[in-house]
């Protein structure tokens, strides 16, 4: 796997916990396996000078349209990132209302400012979230990676399911955290 460190940034998708009642984002939910890794991950990139970008949800009680699928999740300020990932000081934060980090936000236009050609997505939920937001990567010409232990799927489907969507109809390479480093190294 090749990365061109000056044409890459890391999406960090929907790597929160609730701050309060959340039916969704339960802090037992993510495994500590699975949050080391998105932390490695940001700290991977972060070092090699590669933007760290976070597209979390953050719901408008009232009418956002997924909390009628989903219940309340997400609402804008009752979430945090995961605190052992942090949001660095050059790192971007993307609000998002929809599935998609792309979906009627300006991370298409920041990441054409960057320069950037390569996504590299960590996060959850694998098969919804990063799933959506690669597929409108796909359609707005970016190639992208995703960092197998460093997502997570506990929504609906499978991780492996998900995966391979990604790699079948989006053509995203598929990495560990290790070999993340090894490449950003």
């Amino acid at each position: 796997m090749e990365i061109r460190k000056s044409a890459a940034a890391l999406l960090v998708i929907d790597a929160i916990e609730a701050v309060g009642a959340d039916s969704l984002y339960d802090p037992d939910a993510a495994t500590a396996t699975y949050r080391s890794a998105v932390a490695r991950a940001a700290g991977a990139c972060r070092a090699a000078g590669v933007p760290v970008i976070f597209c979390n949800d953050a719901h408008v009680r009232g009418y956002d349209r997924e909390l009628e699928l989903w219940g309340e999740h997400g609402v804008a300020g009752e979430t945090r990132v995961f605190p052992e990932v942090g949001v660095g000081e050059r790192d971007i934060v993307v609000p998002k209302r929809r599935y998609s980090g792309f979906f009627q936000t300006d991370l298409d236009l920041t990441l054409r400012e960057l320069g950037v050609s390569k996504v590299i997505a960590v996060g959850a939920d694998t098969n919804i979230c990063v799933l959506h937001t690669l597929a409108d990567a796909y359609f707005l010409g970016y190639d992208s990676v995703v960092v197998t232990d460093a997502t997570m799927t506990f929504l609906c489907g499978t991780q492996e399911g998900a995966l391979e969507h990604c790699v079948k109809c989006y053509g995203s390479e598929l990495c560990t955290v290790a070999e993340l480093e090894a490449a950003l190294a």
